[in-house]
């Protein structure tokens, strides 16, 4: 059974990888000759959350779910992102909080009560929220930045998604 303390360290790994992904994005941009800025409003649909949306959306869900989890104050962003530069800013914000929470502060979060502001009439147990909403909408709006770059020709692949593996040799 995964921890909500690993659970943490994997969205830690997953921001690493869009931060690489806008680093390609980047690159793509300066070879085809446009500002690399132009990709933060990209959208997949017209009622679509653009690029910039889906990364804060993605920091917000990692940082709100190590937050509530272990009891812990997230960092506040008012979503004013608007260039790359600013994006991997706003990442390595989350990165960095998500650091500060130790394994040690998830204890007890499996029944920890989660009553995110959004929900003023109800709340969650810690593993109902983690498993039934943070990680499936983290996923959806990590996948959805990259849908994002793809379809606007950025060269990501499989592998830029995973990212590093630990294999053992042998």
């Amino acid at each position: 059974m995964t921890t909500h303390h690993e659970t943490i360290r994997q969205y830690d790994k997953m921001l690493d990888n869009l931060g690489k992904w806008l680093d390609k994005a980047e690159e793509h941009a300066k070879a085809k000759k446009f500002d690399a800025d132009l990709l933060a409003g990209a959208r997949l649909a017209p009622d679509a959350f653009s690029l910039a949306q889906q990364v804060q959306a993605a920091c917000d869900q990692a940082k709100f779910a190590a937050a509530y989890l272990s009891g812990k104050k997230a960092p506040p962003h008012p979503d004013t992102e608007k260039t790359l530069a600013e994006l991997r800013t706003r990442i390595q914000s989350c990165k960095a909080f998500l650091a500060t929470v130790e394994e040690k502060d998830f204890a007890g979060s499996e029944d920890r009560k989660v009553a995110p502001p959004w929900l003023p009439k109800g709340w969650f147990r810690g593993d109902d929220y983690l498993n039934g909403l943070s990680i499936p909408n983290f996923y959806f709006h990590a996948t959805m930045a990259y849908a994002i770059l793809r379809h606007n020709g950025v060269e990501v692949g499989k592998m830029d998604f995973i990212g590093g593996l630990n294999i053992q040799e042998g």
